[in-house]
């Protein structure tokens, strides 16, 4: 690093002391929200809409907060999301067939199966780039899978990508409730950009599970898509609620850190350069894309989104960044 340029601080306190942009993976800690200051910027994933106590420190702080999650593109999608969505996806099949063994408290089932005995039925909730991603090593697993998702036009491209071996259902209530409680293996895939996730599977669902069926609740991040989610780490990635175990690990591209730093830099890395070449105000007028990424800034929240799930006032970030 300091070959190429770089300064080794000791702390992080002298970094936040000194630098006038952060550049960080995970949302900040508390212990580092305090170190934030007026007009710092912080570029990042943040998750606001689950997380009232992050914004409110965020807010508190003055500091410019540009989250990787709300970054748009021309043409739809999130650029800075769907690498680490990427990750997530291909490892929530992985997880789901560790946590689906015996010994891990599942039903003791092979995702495959094996001649003359049925492959796992898997039920991905949501097809964008988590759910795409999951169904396809899904697939390649030998299981049955199933996605549903309510754009059709969602549906329509699996269906393309993986034809017949994949079955592609409408979402509804009564359609989530049919296949998830005929799963062995429930991916929660569902995304609205900077809301907080949907609710589709209740507790009543979970209790009414096959018995060491299995829940991988990728949408942790933005609050779970299943009621009896609760955010975990690597170093306890379970828990049970009455039969049915469920993996809710908020980073789960960190168990793969290697291949994430390089997905996620080359996707982050060009809009890093826009904001320290031109000045966080220049680079988001230039660049209405990079300025959807702007969540908080100088106390006032601008993600319509999360303004509505937490009960700020939204502050339109154009008007902001011309008051100069």
């Amino acid at each position: 690093y300091q070959k190429a340029g770089a300064t080794i601080a000791a702390t992080a306190e002298e970094i936040f002391a000194s630098a006038e942009m952060i550049v960080k993976v995970k949302e900040p800690q508390a212990g580092e929200r305090a170190l934030l200051r007026e007009g710092q910027i912080l570029y990042t994933y943040l998750h606001l809409a689950p997380d009232p106590e992050q914004c409110a420190d965020l807010v508190k702080s003055g500091a410019v907060c540009i989250a990787y999650e709300t970054v748009t593109q021309p043409g739809g999608g999130l650029p800075l999301l769907a690498p680490m969505s990427e990750v997530a996806g291909r490892l929530s099949v992985q997880a789901g067939a560790y946590c689906l063994e015996k010994a891990h408290g599942g039903m003791g089932v092979l995702l495959g199966g094996v001649a003359g005995v049925p492959a796992a039925r898997i039920v991905i909730l949501g097809g964008g780039v988590v759910g795409s991603n999951a169904a396809q090593i899904a697939v390649g697993s030998g299981a049955q899978v199933v996605v549903i998702d309510r754009n059709i036009d969602v549906l329509r491209r699996m269906d393309r990508l993986l034809g017949a071996r994949v079955m592609t259902v409408f979402s509804n209530r009564d359609n989530v409730e049919h296949h998830v409680l005929r799963a062995d293996l429930v991916i929660g895939g569902v995304l609205i950009p900077g809301a907080a996730a949907p609710k589709l599977i209740s507790r009543q669902m979970v209790e009414a599970m096959k018995p060491g069926s299995v829940i991988v609740d990728v949408a942790i991040d933005q609050g779970g898509c299943c009621e009896t989610a609760k955010a975990t780490t690597h170093a306890a990635p379970t828990y049970m609620v009455g039969n049915v175990v469920h993996y809710c690990v908020a980073n789960m591209p960190g168990g793969v850190p290697r291949t994430s730093t390089y997905a996620l830099n080359n996707a982050t890395l060009p809009f890093a350069l826009q904001i320290a070449d031109k000045g966080w105000r220049q680079a988001l007028q230039d660049d209405e894309h990079l300025r959807n990424g702007l969540n908080v800034a100088f106390g006032k929240v601008t993600c319509r989104e999360v303004a509505e799930d937490l009960g700020y006032a939204y502050h339109d970030a154009r008007s902001l960044i011309a008051a100069g």
